[in-house]
């Protein structure tokens, strides 16, 4: 059996405030060509379809467009809803599309029924779990033990009561660590971890043959091949420069036999870092065919220059960071956030800023009264 695999579509996203809408168009209608060319069995879309939890209209209409286009082909589709998601929105009209092939995952109850589909080797049940916390699986099972994102996924998948003998998928939305915490995903800017709190260790989807994961922006596995983050289908971030882009394929064979390839996506406009000095990259931009291509510029003037980023405009009109570095940015003594963010949870750059206030870092009892807070008032917010 064929699957494709994407995850965190984020549409709607806005990147320094450029409205993105045009290459997400773009790219969506790349993936459909990579699906007429692969001719799967079904699509997974493991969770981030919107940016936000109240979309913009031209997101809305732009997924409604491309699922309506899976639905033509008769390919079934599994959509699970993630932190960025609305699911009461994403959920809307599952019922009615459902007779479309399009199975979009309800509000989590304690029940995940599984889809099932056949092929020359048996039954592969599709199971799919949207964006979960510990207090939603709390309120579905007041009577299990539930301190962690780890338990909360354990009891949810024990509660799929997952036959062992068949072949099983799981789509899912969370941050997978493998071993403890000694593997854990390669992280970019756009992501948000709440100080290591949402982590679900591997462990718990030993039942399933494949993980279908989103969350993750680069393409990876966590601890086996066959839990993988298939990354976004564009850089929405400059921390994702060199993620190279793609669409997962996964094939089940008979029971343990699993092949997974990716395919590359090529985006509207690149995104690049561009380094030197202002006449420097004016000259090297001159005849530059890709000009219109997203672009963070650092300066190494040692003088401010006036109007830097609209004579850089005149060359590449989608210049959307511009930094400097030299002697002056180098020396100053300033509490700037960190060069990149990459890894990097938000209790950690707390910690950052308390030992550079206080020239000391935070003790373990500070450190975890921070975490713990972090953990509620995101639970407040969702």
């Amino acid at each position: 059996m064929k699957l494709i695999h994407l995850s965190d579509l984020h549409l709607g996203k806005r990147l320094n405030e450029h409205n993105l809408i045009d290459d997400q168009r773009d790219i969506l209608q790349k993936i459909l060509r990579v699906v007429d060319s692969e001719k799967p069995d079904a699509i997974l879309m493991a969770g981030d379809v919107y940016d936000r939890s109240i979309p913009p209209a031209e997101a809305v209409q732009l997924l409604d467009d491309f699922l309506t286009r899976l639905a033509q082909r008769n390919l079934p589709t599994f959509l699970i809803s993630g932190n960025h998601d609305s699911p009461e929105r994403v959920s809307f009209g599952a019922a009615l599309m459902k007779e479309s092939g399009i199975h979009i995952a309800p509000l989590y109850d304690g029940r995940v029924t599984p889809v099932t589909l056949s092929d020359e080797f048996g039954t592969v049940n599709l199971y799919s779990l949207p964006f979960v916390k510990p207090v939603h699986v709390r309120e579905c099972f007041p009577d299990a033990e539930i301190s962690s994102y780890t338990d909360a996924l354990r009891v949810a998948v024990e509660q799929m009561n997952v036959p062992t003998n068949e072949r099983n998928v799981l789509i899912a939305h969370q941050f997978v660590t493998g071993n403890g915490d000694s593997e854990t995903p390669e992280r970019s800017d756009s992501e948000v971890s709440v100080g290591g709190l949402d982590n679900v260790d591997l462990s718990v989807f030993a039942p399933f043959d494949y993980v279908a994961l989103g969350h993750i922006h680069k393409p990876q596995y966590v601890g086996r091949e066959s839990v993988r983050y298939c990354g976004t289908p564009l850089k929405y971030s400059f921390s994702e420069v060199r993620h190279e882009k793609s669409v997962t394929v996964v094939e089940l064979g008979a029971k343990g036999v699993l092949k997974l390839r990716t395919i590359p996506l090529e985006p509207l406009r690149e995104m690049r870092e561009l380094r030197g000095t202002l006449s420097e990259i004016l000259s090297r931009e001159r005849d530059d065919p890709r000009a219109d291509d997203y672009f963070r510029v650092i300066l190494t003037d040692e003088d401010e220059i006036p109007d830097a980023i609209g004579k850089l405009r005149t060359r590449c009109p989608n210049v959307l960071r511009l930094e400097y570095d030299n002697a002056r940015t180098r020396a100053a003594v300033r509490l700037d956030a960190p060069a990149t963010l990459e890894g990097r949870t938000p209790v950690d750059l707390f910690g950052e800023f308390y030992e550079q206030q206080n020239n000391r870092p935070m003790s373990d009892e500070q450190r975890r009264f921070c975490e713990q807070l972090m953990e509620e008032i995101q639970e407040a917010m969702s």
